[in-house]
């Protein structure tokens, strides 16, 4: 039950239990009068299990969330585990009549926030005659000097913005904030949507639930329409990168919407006009739509140290060739100092009044409005007026009935000495939704519900009938960087729904488009990498598991396999540099190689390239499959979870068999690389990347085998085969036949091995060859340096069976340089563009 006071979702009405909002008496709700028509109609639909059965739906839930990788992290970190995204079982439902109230209050809203900022950045009649203090406008860092006086693009300074609404005590819903720059929110609510719909079907589609999808086609649309391209524009989402604690939402909502996710180094400015650094060069960009603050979107005009804009970008907006949604400049609507002004620019602006409410605020640089605020701030809730401004006193919002008597003249003294930069807010008893842990622990919880109100192809804009409610915690706190959950929001039609067609289309909208998709350089990059990575990673499982037997079996006795071995472990950094080489102290080196498996710092062991895998895959994850993304997790969770500190002993059996798992994981991985993605040119990189990286090692290992003479012993002969993966197929094909010549044919010329090299060599031309259309061809003269390795004479490269052949030696390290050359070819061409001109920004 909610506590006493508040408002209570579930039976529509103020609690006056005195409680802490944390009774488990749901199964007796089921039958009480209290529960809203709404709630009984959800509840008759759990099915014969009834309340019983919402522990497995949790659970399933659990699982759905942690497969699909959804994560929201605070700070996100290469070093720390992703955190999940925090969802409730259960939905917050809105009648047709709240929604109705609150959807005709934020249009209106809409209206005069757009009408705000026509006068700001035109002509200021506003500030002229008094009805908005300078302060909160040219004194806030939101304003952009830098476009006042230009037109919108489009026509329209808001293309979205998101309202944060509670419901008081008396059941009405109130403003309690706004945001205009950036607002996050639009994929988590599809996820929400998407995952609790299928925990309550049945309910889901027996409610006229209102759907998502077609607010979502339309915003896409409206969006090319205001643009100078129309409906051919080319739309992107620009995010700061994966760091960010949304990111996951971004590649969702970009992959969802059919956008472009790109990042500030993937674009650049030529002739005021916007262009994405592709693979096929230079494509123009006519519409952004932004997850990136104002101030960071261009190092030119606004903040200098901002890596995460474009240089140049506010030109191309002012000269009308690029829209950004929302136009630069917005930021000072964010301030809740704003609110208390509204009412009276209703009136001027609008000629109405406002018909949804803010909750009272008083701005503390009007010497009235400090007179009358100080002697209630007991009563109220103290915010910066210049949220983590540069420059400027910011700090969390301070609850005045948590404060005693030394606390509050405390803070009265502070609003005293910098007035302007605090604002006053009345307190809301906010109102509490249901939620569900277990069945012994259903509380109710505080709820903050988040609309949008989206562009619509008429020019005006809809609000999206849906949201994303935050669930609070005991104290209050709804904020989802201190322990806050979310759920998802019904909103219920008052007509009821006849057919599933309009449900169907909430998971399989997809933005129609019939352009190919790009591969932006930064992402063709990372995706090289990822191959790259993922081949070292199951190169350096092989070597590690096959040292490591070695060392604790017959084969420690021969003196060529351990020197093989130890070069090849050394090379690959498996072990720390210093380290007594094997054949010095058997047991040191072992154990710097079980150690070496996990350490990221000062190896380049399994533990480092699995974890690149990750970081390489997190800057792509748009182009990736939500079961592609969780076996990446999962492989890398399995790796470096069970640490050697978790073993009873890290003995070297305890590590093998680690070691082994994290194999078969990481051919899972593989399949999904070869049979789960388009084969467009970024997989072909992928696939090139992996092959450079496998070129490169096979020939490595094999001239170390042939130099220290490793393969003229029985272990070393079988040691060559394990680490090539080849000893099925070699025995298969010559039985026991171990001579060089068998061992070259099936390892250096065949073409039907996959960890031969002239495998290797012919797959990677092919690669290259079909990426002949890029560049001007310059793929083609690359496959041309790749050499055929299926037409050496063996005879003659080995005569008279030579182990020891300088023209074998050369072969292989011809390959390793190739693969050398080729990647730096690659990287020139593609990546770095060191051939093309640096100019960004036209005159």
């Amino acid at each position: 039950m909610a506590p006493k006071g508040h408002w209570d979702e579930l039976r529509g009405g103020v609690s006056t239990t005195p409680g802490e909002g944390t009774d488990s008496i749901f199964g007796a709700v089921i039958q009480s009068t209290q529960v809203t028509p709404p709630w009984a109609d959800f509840l008759s639909h759990l099915g014969s299990e009834g309340l019983q059965g919402l522990p497995l739906r949790h659970e399933t839930m659990v699982r759905q969330i942690r497969d699909n990788g959804m994560t929201y992290n605070v700070y996100a970190n290469a070093d720390q585990p992703q955190r999940p995204w925090s969802l409730d079982l259960l939905p917050l439902i809105l009648s047709s009549q709240d929604w109705q109230h609150i959807q005709t209050g934020v249009l209106q809203r809409m209206r005069l926030l757009e009408g705000i900022m026509s006068d700001v950045y035109g002509m200021q009649h506003l500030l002229k005659k008094g009805a908005l203090p300078y302060a909160l406008v040219q004194g806030h860092p939101g304003y952009l000097h830098a476009m006042q006086g230009n037109a919108p693009v489009g026509g329209r300074h808001l293309n979205l913005a998101a309202f944060d609404l509670v419901r008081g005590p008396d059941g009405c819903w109130w403003l309690l904030s706004q945001r205009t720059q950036a607002p996050s929110g639009l994929g988590y609510l599809l996820e929400n949507r998407q995952i609790i719909s299928s925990q309550f079907a049945p309910a889901f589609e027996s409610m006229p639930v209102t759907g998502l999808a077609a607010s979502y086609r339309s915003f896409v649309n409206a969006l090319k329409l205001r643009t100078p391209a129309g409906m051919q524009a080319h739309i992107a989402l620009l995010t700061p990168g994966p760091y960010n604690e949304t990111y996951f939402e971004q590649a969702y909502l970009a992959r969802y919407l059919g956008l472009s996710l790109v990042q500030g180094s993937d674009l650049l400015v030529r002739d005021e006009k916007l262009y994405l650094k592709t693979l096929e060069g230079l494509k123009p960009v006519h519409g952004l739509l932004k997850r990136v603050d104002d101030d960071w979107l261009d190092p030119l005009e606004l903040r200098a140290e901002s890596t995460l804009g474009v240089p140049g970008l506010l030109q191309a907006v002012r000269a009308g060739n690029v829209l950004v949604a929302n136009t630069p400049g917005s930021g000072f609507l964010e301030s809740n100092a704003l609110l208390g002004f509204l009412p009276q620019l209703s009136h001027s602006l609008l000629d109405e009044e406002l018909m949804l409410p803010a909750i009272p605020s008083w701005w503390c640089g009007e010497p009235a409005a400090l007179h009358d605020v100080l002697p209630r701030i007991q009563d109220c809730v103290i915010k910066p007026t210049y949220p983590f401004a540069p420059g400027r006193r910011s700090f969390e919002p301070v609850m005045g009935h948590q404060l005693d008597w030394r606390g509050l003249d405390e803070w009265r003294a502070r609003i005293q000495s910098d007035p302007e930069a605090h604002t006053v807010q009345g307190y809301l008893p906010l109102s509490h939704t249901p939620t569900f842990s277990s069945l012994a622990s259903m509380p109710s919880r505080p709820v903050i519900l988040r609309v949008f109100a989206l562009a619509n192809e008429e020019g005006g804009w809809q609000v999206l009938p849906g949201g994303l409610a935050r669930l609070g915690t005991q104290n209050g706190i709804a904020s989802m960087q201190q322990g806050g959950s979310s759920a998802d929001v019904w909103v219920l039609s008052n007509q009821p729904t006849t057919t599933t067609e309009s449900k169907a289309q909430e998971t399989v909208f997809v933005a129609s488009s019939t352009r190919q998709r790009l591969v932006t350089s930064r992402a063709a990059e990372n995706l090289f990498w990822m191959g790259r990575y993922s081949e070292r990673t199951e190169n350096t499982l092989r070597l590690s598991r096959l040292a490591l037997e070695s060392l604790n079996s017959e084969a420690q006795h021969s003196p060529p396999l351990i020197e093989w071995l130890n070069m090849l472990c050394v090379t690959h950094g498996l072990v720390m540099p210093g380290v007594p080489q094997a054949h010095q102290s058997r047991r040191v080196f072992e154990r710097s190689l079980i150690a070496g498996i996990w350490d990221t710092q000062h190896t380049t062991g399994v533990g480092y390239n699995l974890r690149a895998v990750k970081l390489a895959a997190a800057a792509v994850r748009e182009r990736l499959s939500p079961e592609h993304w969780s076996l990446i997790e999962q492989t890398e969770n399995a790796f470096f979870q069970p640490s050697p500190k978790d073993a009873p002993m890290a003995s070297s059996i305890w590590a093998q068999q680690l070691l082994a798992r994290t194999s078969q994981l990481m051919a899972a991985l593989t399949g999904a690389q070869t049979d789960r993605m388009t084969r467009d040119d970024g997989w072909r990189l992928l696939s090139i990347g992996r092959h450079i990286e496998r070129m490169d090692f096979l020939a490595h290992a094999l001239h170390g085998a042939i130099e220290t003479q490793c393969i003229q012993t029985q272990a070393g002969f079988d040691a060559v085969l394990n680490l090539f993966d080849s000893t099925i197929s070699f025995h298969a094909q010559y039985q026991q036949s171990r001579t060089l010549g068998a061992l070259l044919e099936l390892l250096l010329t065949h073409t039907d091995n996959p960890r031969s090299l002239g495998w290797v060599a012919q797959t990677l031309r092919g690669r290259l060859a079909k990426m002949g259309h890029l560049a001007q061809g310059a793929t083609q003269t690359m496959a041309q340096q790749i050499p055929i390795l299926s037409d050496i004479d063996l005879l003659s490269l080995v005569p008279d069976g030579q182990h020891h052949s300088p023209a074998l030696l050369t072969q292989l390290l011809g390959c390793r340089q190739t693969a050398w050359t080729v990647s730096d070819q690659l990287n020139s061409l593609f990546f770095s563009h060191s051939g093309e001109s640096q100019q960004s920004v036209g005159a």
